[in-house]
């Protein structure tokens, strides 16, 4: 379901988005949404946003862990948990 090469796209492209922007955090419009199958129903991306406050239909960044994360199951989880 989630590759290693998608997943290290997304962290990528947070990682550029961060240097750019050189803000607190960042929330951006999901640019992956059309080329990555799992990443469609998710609306934004959230960089460096803490998980208590982020959206449950965002993706989060943490760069400080280098760790993607998704809500699931009612939790936020580390996508890399979630690879097979």
């Amino acid at each position: 379901m989630y590759s290693k090469k998608e997943i290290e796209k997304i962290m990528e492209w947070c990682e550029k988005t961060k240097k750019e922007r050189n803000s607190i955090y960042i929330i951006e419009r999901n640019p992956f949404s059309s080329e990555i199958d799992w990443a469609r129903n998710i609306i934004s991306i959230e960089i460096d946003r803490p998980l208590s406050m982020a959206s449950k239909t965002s993706l989060v960044y943490d760069s400080t862990s280098k760790k993607l994360y998704k809500f699931v199951n009612g939790v936020w989880a580390p996508i890399s948990l979630l690879t097979q």
